[in-house]
């Protein structure tokens, strides 16, 4: 579990790999502002999922937060958010699929087989998220630099392909567009370009603004998918100025 920082407390759902250590360099980021907690996911409900919010937020003694989810955890933050509307000051959802999303062919052939597909899954990742880097990071150094480090993260927080595949099925379980009616806590939607995300298109993330009242939309500019980490001074920026203002 990651507990840093003080101020306002907002707890930051991780992505479909389900290890806040991909996110490090924004959660430590986002420290310097808030006082910012995740966990690393366990739960193969969408039920257990809520439950785990639930949990975090009680192990780090706080009755309400404002609730961050980052890709698949934006799903489980958009539910979290409808479900428990007095413990969830303010909603953040980053690059996350709107309840419209549908995988493409090619993410399709990974959730039916993925350990099989892991290796083309870890063969591909440059032509996914290569762009990106290149963009966010204006010198072949920094690249470098930053692939090594990320790499490094990944390799001591691995994921497991299965669950992976099993959690992107619970979408299929829960009616997010009913949900997102239901939310009235302050939304703020985050995407990268929509050039350089090729994970999950920003126009499917910025639906979300359509579909839950007064929600706002910033991009983080030259950065896609893993714009968080990619640019984590400029998405803590974005994040904290909008906890703070909607505590006031």
């Amino acid at each position: 579990m990651f507990d840093e920082g003080t101020g306002p407390p907002i707890v930051v759902i991780p992505g479909i790999q389900g290890r806040w250590e991909w996110m490090a360099p924004a959660l430590r980021a986002l420290a310097k502002r808030c006082r910012t907690i995740s966990y690393s996911m366990r739960a193969r409900t969408f039920d257990n999922l809520i439950a785990e919010v639930d949990a975090t937020l009680d192990h780090a003694g706080l009755a309400s937060a404002a609730i961050c989810g980052v890709s698949f955890g934006g799903m489980v933050a958009v539910r979290y958010a409808a479900v428990r509307p007095t413990r969830t000051n303010a909603l953040v959802l980053v690059s996350a699929p709107s309840p419209r999303w549908q995988p493409s062919p090619t993410q399709a052939r990974y959730i039916a087989e993925p350990w099989k597909s892991t290796p083309e899954f870890v063969a591909t990742s440059w032509e996914r998220l290569g762009p990106e880097i290149m963009a966010a990071c204006d010198t072949w150094s920094k690249r470098v630099i930053f692939c090594a480090r990320h790499g490094l993260r990944i390799v001591l927080a691995p994921i497991v392909p299965a669950h992976m595949a099993d959690r992107i099925k619970l979408r299929e379980d829960v009616n997010l567009s009913a949900d997102c009616a239901r939310i009235t806590a302050p939304t703020l939607v985050i995407s990268g370009e929509p050039d350089l995300d090729r994970v999950v298109p920003p126009e499917s993330t910025r639906r979300y603004t359509d579909l839950i009242a007064g929600a706002k939309y910033v991009m983080i500019e030259h950065t896609g998918h893993l714009g968080l980490v990619t640019r984590s001074d400029r998405f803590a920026e974005i994040v904290g100025e909008f906890i703070n203002a909607s505590r006031s």
